[in-house]
């Protein structure tokens, strides 16, 4: 299914470059039991016909990794009005599979295939648009296809990671490359970007979205979210797909916490228009009414300083929680993965100079066509 993919336009706009992508649409089924084994070595990939077929490539960790998670990999099948859509998704538990939500989008049935070339019918329990994460319970899985876990902590840059998805149809194939970035923000289908994302350089392409990134153990350190071009692909990071997995699978949603301020980084243009002595930190350029932010935070008017319009007289955020914040990034990571709503946290800022504690209660981010929203630097 296409609806809900980000474009390359958001992403551009966002990080700079990366084609995005998510499921692919097929107006056929893709080819019974197809496989894709690892490279032999040399580059080339060995096909296979089933997950019985042995790899080639004896002795390599990505053969090692590849025959330890694959059987706990499938293809998720969603039949729609434009025809049939594909992702990738893994198993997470006893019942259920981890995909991408604007793989299944709003489709309450679907169906796995795993690498034993078998259907099973499964049911949409839960998604969240603004993780772009979903869960899809399977009545049965097969014997060897055991649960993959998140690991909590962050990666490291250039550590080794596996991908394996079926892009474009091909079923259960591997990519490897290393952790090229981490505390990205992404495109969600929501419109607001999705924090603590991984960066890698992994081939990711249509397909294998809701698939997981996995470290040389077989530990799960994302789950794909968009990729396509330029080596640049991104992944939902394990700990915050940590946080909202279980919630899907208890509640079917998961509750983010909401501010309700939206905020620029502070350049050295913006720095000098409000005499700040470094560009460090978040400008508030606006809060939604009603929101916890509104009557909080005071927001910025707007002056030309250089030929440019720049945001003056606004608070300047530089903590929150006791913790540095230097970026947008930061901000939205410690929200994402530290607070919930009803929490009330401490927010330093900078107001005419003066260093500020300012307590805000969280409260549950509103739904993505809410028109108060400022969607886009919101966190």
């Amino acid at each position: 299914m296409s609806e809900g993919r980000p474009s390359r336009r958001q992403v551009l706009g966002l990080v700079g470059s990366v084609l995005a992508a998510g499921c692919s649409d097929l107006s056929t089924e893709p080819t019974d039991g197809a496989t894709a084994e690892p490279t032999d070595g040399e580059g080339a990939t060995q096909p296979t016909v089933n997950s019985s077929a042995r790899a080639t490539a004896e002795g390599s960790v990505y053969t090692d990794v590849y025959r330890q998670v694959a059987p706990s990999i499938g293809q998720v099948l969603v039949d729609g009005d434009r025809g049939q859509g594909q992702g990738t998704g893994f198993v997470v538990d006893g019942r259920h599979v981890v995909t991408n939500h604007h793989v299944v989008a709003d489709s309450g049935e679907v169906r796995v295939r795993f690498a034993d070339g078998n259907q099973r019918s499964g049911t949409v329990v839960g998604t969240d648009v603004y993780s772009d994460l979903a869960v899809v319970r399977v009545e049965s899985r097969p014997e060897d296809a055991t649960p993959l876990s998140f690991v909590e902590r962050q990666p490291t840059i250039g550590q080794e990671v596996v991908a394996i998805g079926n892009p474009y149809g091909l079923a259960g194939t591997v990519s490897a490359g290393i952790i090229s970035g981490v505390n990205r923000l992404i495109p969600s289908p929501a419109g607001v970007p999705i924090p603590d994302a991984i960066q890698t350089d992994a081939a990711v392409n249509p397909g294998n979205s809701g698939g997981p990134l996995v470290d040389l153990d077989g530990n799960v350190l994302g789950v794909v979210n968009s990729g396509g071009g330029d080596n640049i692909a991104f992944a939902i990071s394990a700990p915050l797909a940590g946080r909202v997995v279980p919630a899907l699978i208890e509640d079917g949603e998961h509750r983010h916490s909401y501010v309700g301020v939206g905020t620029a980084e502070v350049t050295p243009t913006i720095a000098r228009a409000n005499d700040l002595g470094e560009s460090r930190g978040l400008i508030v350029v606006r809060t939604v009414e009603g929101s916890p932010a509104d009557g909080v935070f005071r927001p910025s008017d707007t002056e030309t300083v250089d030929s440019q319009q720049v945001p003056v007289g606004g608070d300047v955020i530089r903590g929150i929680g006791g913790e540095t914040v230097r970026t947008l990034e930061e901000f939205a990571s410690y929200l994402a993965l530290r607070t919930s709503p009803g929490q009330t946290v401490t927010v330093t800022v900078l107001r005419d100079g003066e260093r500020r504690e300012l307590e805000v209660t969280l409260t549950d981010r509103p739904a993505p066509d809410a028109s108060d929203s400022p969607y886009g630097s919101d966190p």
